[in-house]
């Protein structure tokens, strides 16, 4: 089972060397393109390999790309964006979620994550115990899991989530603020465990303009900070896709994922 594991990964990290040095190869190309097209000169890095290039462009046929993206496999390696292939059978097949805490979490904690586990569908809540982080994630990956998703705490308050693509990553990281569980409110009832079912098309009449919302908890907002190329017993040796740079010029401005404001309690 390791062998194969190590296997499947190298396999996977190939597919995106692969793609990275086609991305590179086509920048090049189209760089070089737009400088014989514009009638400018060619950059200085491109000049030693601009014969060769240029060779490239005249024979280059748009079919291959194609049957690529299509077909998922050229040449015996997968040419398609490496994110599309781990995502290929999403809309599929059922996302399959694992909830679990930190090591020795408080009661409000494993409150938070029972209520997390309701919001989610197909997903299941998991003791964290005394396992090591590579144990749960080989566990998950020997069941089909795919996504396994971390609450951390401090004091009591739940302040960070961690959400992980299984079997390869990436890694998201997230934290948390606001938090209001369901049991901080009042009347709230039961809360349904069936599928959500959402429409939004042909909402055209006077009959879809005003509805009615009712809060089912639990409450909070999420703000991403870093994501991660890997899975999370690797996160150290893996690459950073991207992370929020809280020095950068005008960072507290920036809306990474929505440019609607959080949640605003009424008065």
């Amino acid at each position: 089972m390791l062998r194969r594991q190590a296997r499947l990964r190298r396999e996977y990290l190939y597919r995106k060397s692969v793609e990275n040095k086609q991305k590179s190869i086509q920048a090049k190309k189209d760089q070089l393109k737009r400088s014989l097209e514009e009638n400018i000169p060619i950059h200085g890095d491109l000049r030693k390999e601009a014969l060769a290039l240029q060779k490239k462009i005249e024979f280059e046929d748009k079919g291959p790309e194609k049957a690529a993206v299509i077909g998922g496999f050229s040449g015996g390696a997968n040419t398609a964006n490496s994110q599309d292939d781990e995502y290929r059978y999403a809309g599929v097949e059922d996302p399959k979620i694992m909830i679990t805490t930190s090591r020795e979490p408080s009661a409000r904690l494993k409150m938070f994550v029972k209520e997390l586990r309701l919001i989610f569908p197909n997903s299941q809540r998991m003791n964290r115990g005394g396992y090591e982080m590579s144990q749960l994630i080989h566990a998950c990956r020997a069941n089909d899991v795919t996504d396994f998703i971390v609450v951390h705490e401090h004091r009591g308050v739940p302040d960070s989530l961690v959400i992980c693509h299984l079997p390869y990553g990436p890694t998201a990281s997230f934290t948390l603020s606001g938090v209001v569980m369901r049991h901080d409110i009042p009347d709230i009832g039961p809360m349904s465990e069936q599928y959500p079912h959402l429409i939004f098309h042909n909402f055209k009449s006077d009959l879809g303009k005003e509805i009615e919302l009712t809060e089912i908890g639990p409450r909070f907002q999420m703000k991403l900070y870093e994501i991660k190329l890997g899975t999370l017993e690797a996160l150290d040796a893996a690459d950073t896709e991207w992370a929020l740079r809280p020095y950068m010029n005008t960072a507290a401005k920036r809306r990474f994922l929505s440019d609607e404001d959080g949640w605003q309690e009424e008065q």
